[in-house]
């Protein structure tokens, strides 16, 4: 098989190409894409690796894969509240491939780019290796056991060991896979390593360090460098003499690397035997200055510049972890339209193609590795297996990873602190020495940069600090917004904590009374939504710590938590179940943008560009009250309109609380309108009208064109309209899809944290504040493809009309399709439309609490079969300002059947007055019970309850008390007159340290009382 020649080398100077070509017919290396037919199973059973098993009953899937993903949410899931009540599990993919006689002379590598996590594989029957770390790429040698013809490749997945992370992580095999085969003399995986020593306006020093395996002897080593247009600007070549070799090159005027201009350099490395090819690589890579001041903080390219960033989980976003190019470049794109300049992969290393994209659109990156270098979560990759395998991971981490030109710094580590401190980063050093090293807030004193997280977000903190050395907010702000949610009255997420900025109320009393669920019904005081007005936090407002940074000159920059939402650490934030994700993201997990996506595009952006909250639709607000109307923009100054009466101007100023316009508004329906203005003209313009109920679907495609091996993704958005076409901003009716061709669900999408629709298998999801989406990928080899989408609308609660219709469309999505006409037929009472159903002609009226059942026919088939609830007890609850009184002032409560439960401790609801979905107890027998808690404020002492029952009046039932597992003391838990009703609370003090504990009580032999909650005081 002949090498094509890359695209950019046919630009210019043919001459030179031709010869390249001439040389190029000869080379050895052919990389092949793995990633499609693979059979999977979800059990397991050791006779699955065998070369002749039978897998034919098997699932058929390609790669990148999430099986925690597809599964879906499940009460009780292995992975608990941090991982978003998914599972884990053990899985099995298996795959045949063909191999030609003249490839067994070769080496051929199998190479993934991601497994989570303990993988181990097979070829032909043959054991290779196991992996335990789940965010490394590995690769094999399996040369020596491969035959002519048909091979077999088989992977075992194993995550029974449950929770093995402190957020949501994939399972399976969720990154590219590819064949690699070379001659056996070739270059060293990871063996390229490129540095810029020496960079000047007119010239720059390149050395490009080589490694090789095999006989090299008689053999040379040749590199030429190519500009970003493709003009080859220089060459060398030399004798190969040693398995390591290095060559210099002089490039001049070199254009610089920086996130407003990516510009890459490409070197073509060659072994070469006289004029044959036996191996070759291209390497991109860039160059720029970085330099870091204790006094100014960071510098790239002479230019002092503040790092406006975001930490981002690999999960964050609508595919689990099973990430493909075309979807991974929108996210990434997503977070830069933003006007973010960098990103830190929080807290593990990505697969190689986060790292080009970054490369190609500009994105600095803190390259991090390892939550931590001991156990956080109960089985996580710290206890299974750092110590034996952490020299290996950090050395392929950085030897595949150091040659990209966005990557600034290394991180070894997030909220972590060991002895192993200064070994890490002298081990780093020695595979990377033109970087410096930092953390996230773990051994600070060992780092060339001070990294503080959380922490770093107090007045205390940012005013009474000095530093010997620069420093980096590398997880900042934290703050949380719901799309769509407004509330006027600040929130706290652990009550306010001393020491923090003012964050007043927006108004005296609370005008918006709106919740997902009635807060007679929440577990604790975590489960509302989180207003978008940049008032819901840990410590401190975006808008504030903007100010923070960008005023204070020591002050390098953040990393706010987060850019997209992501799965996960559910319980936490947002109190558990029916809670499933994390809401501090710019972008939901849909990637719809929320208001505080503009605050910041207003702020690191120049584009003139106008955004507006919140709405103008409050069907169930007194006319007159005062809305705080918020426009963030860029522009010199806006104007607001209210039906056509101007209401002023204001100019967006540079202290944390004028960033943005604001008027104070008295309520009344109509249009308000905002206009932003330069220099006296007018630059943009946004509206919103006030909505009635929604009676039609609008529905638009993105398509995200195929890279690489990955093809072609489309992103389907669907809005509930109403006849007017106004977004209705509280539309929640589920938008059915059938899906025909030759595309394949990824998910479907809302970004409601609350709602239990399997996002993977169902055909329908709501409607979340007004909108949703449907993610598709292409199969291989796609032609034609379409989508029906249909729902049944109005006003959930039957408050603003009663009035419903029902919509139905067939989109083309690829391609050219049958559109075929489409009959509705629905009821009102209950019955079966199939059978007893009316032909849809129009809006039609219903009553309260009547469900409506429709089908859509296609060809005189049924294609879609679908139902809703309308009622004034259905959809968001609509509440007062007291509605949520009873939660004031309490502090964190913890449910015990949210723990990691071990031994026989089982979770119950045989008692009463218990709080939450139910308690633990022992029954006589032996268990543990481990409650996670994230502290957000200083380390110190803290005052915790333990609430119990138990009638054993001549008995002490005690329980030994471990935080963070050391042992603490024996609490003796007395009688408290009763196995029903009769709950009393076990104080303690315990010192917590800021960020993540784990505070475990164990029975001592004498089984253990009800548990009920730990609170936090």
């Amino acid at each position: 098989m002949k090498r094509k020649v890359p695209m950019f080398l046919k630009l210019k100077f043919l001459v030179v190409i031709f010869v390249f070509i001439a040389i190029k017919n000869y080379s050895q290396r052919i990389e092949t894409n793995f990633n499609n037919n693979w059979n999977f199973i979800l059990e397991d059973n050791p006779s699955f690796s065998k070369e002749n098993f039978n897998d034919a009953a098997w699932k058929s899937l390609n790669v990148p894969h999430d099986w925690s993903f597809e599964k879906g949410v499940r009460k009780g899931g292995d992975q608990g509240q941090g991982g978003g009540y998914h599972d884990g599990g053990i899985g099995w993919y298996r795959k045949s491939f063909n191999v030609e006689n003249k490839s067994l002379s070769n080496i051929t590598y199998i190479n993934f780019d991601g497994v989570y996590m303990n993988s181990e594989v097979w070829v032909n029957g043959n054991y290779l290796a196991k992996r335990p770390y789940g965010y490394i790429s590995f690769r094999y040698d399996i040369s020596k056991y491969l035959k002519e013809g048909e091979n077999t490749i088989a992977v075992r997945v194993d995550n029974s060991l449950e929770p093995s992370a402190r957020w949501y992580h994939p399972c399976g095999i969720y990154a590219a896979v590819t064949l690699i085969e070379v001659n056996p003399t070739h270059i060293k995986p990871n063996g390229i390593f490129v540095t810029t020593p020496k960079i000047e306006s007119d010239k720059a020093l390149v050395f490009i360090e080589t490694e090789f395996e095999g006989d090299s002897n008689n053999l040379k080593y040749a590199v030429q460098l190519y500009s970003a247009s493709g003009d080859l600007l220089t060459s060398a070549h030399k004798k190969i003499k040693l398995s390591k070799e290095k060559v210099g090159l002089i490039v001049d005027a070199p254009s610089l690397w920086s996130p407003d201009t990516p510009e890459l350099y490409t070197a073509i490395t060659q072994i070469l035997d006289g004029k044959k090819v036996v191996d070759e690589l291209k390497t991109t890579f860039g160059f720029k200055t970085v330099k870091w001041e204790t006094k100014t903080g960071f510098w790239l390219n002479g230019e002092n510049v503040k790092l406006k960033g975001v930490c981002e989980h690999w999960e964050g976003g609508p595919v689990g972890g099973a990430w493909t190019k075309p979807m991974l470049r929108w996210k990434l794109q997503s977070l830069k339209d933003m006007g973010i300049n960098a990103i830190r992969p929080s807290h593990n290393p990505t697969p190689p193609m986060f790292y080009d994209i970054c490369d190609e659109i500009g994105l600095l990156v803190m390259d991090e590795i390892f939550d931590g270098w001991h156990k956080k979560a109960p089985q996580d990759y710290g206890k299974q297996a750092f110590d034996a395998w952490w020299q290996r991971d950090v050395t392929e981490w950085i030897t595949r990873d150091r040659n990209h030109a966005s990557i600034f710094v290394w991180s070894l580590g997030n909220e972590t602190h060991s002895p192993i401190g200064p070994e890490l980063v002298k081990f780093g050093k020695s595979l990377d020495p033109t970087r410096l090293f930092t953390s996230g807030a773990g051994n600070p004193e060992d780092m060339d940069i001070t990294g503080v997280n959380g922490g770093s977000e107090t007045q205390s903190f940012i005013e009474g600090r000095t530093f010997d050395k620069p420093f980096i907010s590398t997880e900042a702000p934290h703050t949380w917004q719901t799309r769509g949610y407004y509330r006027t009255q600040t929130w706290w997420r652990d009550n306010e904590l001393p020491g923090t900025y003012p964050l007043p109320n927006l108004t005296e009393k609370e005008i918006f009374f709106y919740e997902g669920i009635n807060p007679k019904n929440w577990r604790n005081r975590k489960q509302s939504f989180n207003s978008s007005y940049d008032n819901a936090t840990v410590r401190v407002s975006a808008r504030k710590y903007w100010e923070v940074m960008r005023d204070n000159p020591w002050h390098s920059g953040y990393f706010r938590w987060t850019g997209f939402d992501y799965y996960g650490e559910a319980g936490l934030v947002h109190g558990g179940l029916p809670f499933n994700l994390f809401m501090g993201g710019a972008l939901d997990v849909a990637g719809f943008k929320k208001d505080l996506f503009y605050f910041y595009q207003s702020q690191w952006t120049t584009a003139p560009m106008v955004h507006m909250l919140p709405s103008w639709t409050h069907p169930r607000m007194k006319k007159g009250t005062v809305i705080p109307v918020w426009v963030y923009s860029n522009a010199d100054e806006v104007e607001l309109f209210l039906n056509g009466k101007s209401l002023g101007r204001d100019k967006p100023g540079t202290v944390w609380n004028e960033m943005q316009c604001e008027w104070m508004v008295p309520y009344e329906e109509g249009t308000i309108e905002a206009i932003a203005y330069i220099d006296g003209k007018e630059v943009k313009r946004t509206s919103f009208s006030t909505s009635k109920q929604p009676s039609k679907l609008k529905t638009s495609i993105q398509k995200l064109e195929a890279e690489d091996s990955f093809t072609t993704s489309y992103i389907i958005t669907s809005e509930g309209l109403d006849e007017e076409n106004n977004l209705y901003p509280y539309g929640e009716n589920k938008v059915y899809y059938n899906i025909q061709g030759d595309v394949k669900t990824i998910s479907m999408e809302n970004g409601n944290p609350i709602d239990p629709t399997s996002r993977t298998k169902s055909d329908f999801r709501a409607l979340f504040f007004g909108k949703t989406r449907l993610f598709l990928r292409e199969l291989p080899n796609a032609k034609n493809a379409s989508i029906i989408t249909a729902a049944i609308l109005g006003d959930k609660a039957l408050y603003t009309s009663s009035k419903i219709t029902i919509d139905v469309q067939q989109i083309e999505v690829l391609g050219k399709s049958e559109v075929a006409d489409l009959e509705v037929l629905y009821t009102t009472n209950g019955d079966n439309p199939e059978t007893n159903g009316r032909i849809y002609k129009g809006a039609f009226e219903i009553s309260d609490n009547t469900t409506v059942k429709a089908i859509i026919k296609q060809h005189g088939k049924v294609v879609l079969t679908m139902s809703e609830t309308f009622g004034k007890n259905e959809g968001l609850f609509w509440g007062d300002e007291h509605s949520k009184d009873m939660w004031i002032g309490r502090g964190v409560n913890i449910s015990a059947e949210d723990g990691i439960l071990e031994g026989d401790a089982t979770v119950s609801k045989d008692a009463h007055r218990y709080k939450g979905s139910g308690f633990v107890r022992f029954d006589g027998k032996e268990g543990a019970i481990t409650f996670y808690q994230e502290n957000d404020g200083e380390e110190g002492d803290y005052s915790i309850r333990f609430r119990y029952m138990h009638n054993n009046e001549e008995e002490l039932h005690t329980m030994k008390l471990y935080l963070n597992d050391e042992f603490v003391r024996t609490l003796e838990f007395k009688s408290t007159g009763g196995w029903e009703k009769e709950w009393k609370f076990m104080p303690a003090i315990l010192r917590l340290k800021a960020g993540a504990n784990n505070i475990r009580i164990e029975t001592t032999g004498k089984s253990g009382p009800f548990i009920d909650e730990l609170f936090i005081d």
